[in-house]
């Protein structure tokens, strides 16, 4: 296939089982490097038995401090055939998974909407993504999906090209979510596990407080206050020699609390914040290839 997947728009050629030569270096089936219960997204994501996370490798938006550096730029992990990967859905399933949960599967869509064709699983598919998704793709998901939770990172180009060589992120965010909005309404179980619906993320990130507060100002005014978003404070230096000094320290105590302000300041009260604890590289799970290997 040509690849038209994501807002790189590169036109790789993609084929099975074959690297490419496009941003995401990805063949066509997706290459997997997790699949297992997950305990630390949101509470209605999570529930009380975990998500079920599986995680793609490569990715098309690669920001230089990313936390699964080893997946999104060093693009380890293993190809799986469809038939394996609904395998991979229905094993989670077996286990008392909350959902499935596509953790940055922008780069693989029309693998995954051959998969979810021909197998949709019995619990909610949560499209987890970068929020760099192009709308085409989405459209395309239409129906498969129940819960879509994407990152609106960068509000500010300069910004998505110094971090994420993606100066057209902004916008291209934009579109997705009011996209993804469109498609999906918010619906709860009586536990309170989101069937379907919006949740936005926003990880703050040092010296950009000015950025998430105007992402903020966005969303009350394109969605309104019900919005669901999920305010994270998780930043964490891999490196420290990252090239722009702000990314070389964690997240304050006072920036994160002027966020969060503003959420309750503009209006928000459908909101999920962090611990300073959360900040941790003991959150990152393994990439061990759990749950791809039989």
């Amino acid at each position: 296939m040509i690849c038209r997947s994501c807002p790189r728009n590169c036109g790789a050629k993609r084929a099975e089982n074959e690297n490419s030569n496009g941003f995401c270096h990805m063949p066509y089936n997706a290459v997997l490097a997790r699949a297992a219960l997950h305990l630390w997204e949101e509470p209605p994501i999570s529930g009380k038995k975990g998500s079920g996370a599986i995680f793609f490798s490569g990715c098309s938006l690669r920001c230089i401090f990313c936390q699964n550096e080893e997946i999104s730029h060093k693009d380890f992990g293993k190809a799986v055939s469809k038939e394996r990967f609904i395998e991979i859905m229905q094993d989670l399933e077996a286990q008392g998974a909350q959902n499935i949960n596509l953790v940055n599967p922008s780069h693989f869509v029309p693998f995954i909407k051959e998969c979810l064709e021909a197998y949709q699983p019995s619990v909610p598919v949560v499209y987890n993504s970068g929020g760099y998704d192009s709308v085409e793709s989405l459209r395309s998901l239409e129906g498969l999906i129940q819960v879509y939770l994407p990152d609106f990172k960068y509000w500010d180009s300069e910004k998505a090209k110094q971090y994420a060589k993606a100066a057209d992120y902004p916008e291209k965010a934009k579109s997705a979510i009011l996209e993804m909005r469109r498609q999906v309404k918010d619906r709860f179980d009586e536990q309170g596990r989101m069937q379907s619906g919006l949740l936005i993320r926003h990880l703050v990130l040092p010296r950009n407080t000015g950025d998430s507060i105007e992402i903020l100002k966005w969303v009350k005014e394109n969605l309104g206050t019900d919005t669901y978003l999920s305010l994270m404070s998780q930043y964490t230096p891999y490196r420290k020699d990252y090239p722009f000094k702000e990314l070389n320290r964690r997240l304050c105590t006072a920036e994160y609390d002027k966020v969060v302000n503003a959420f309750f300041d503009l209006g928000f009260h459908n909101g999920f914040m962090q611990e300073r604890s959360s900040a941790e590289c003991t959150f990152t799970p393994a990439f061990d290839l759990t749950g791809i290997t039989k």
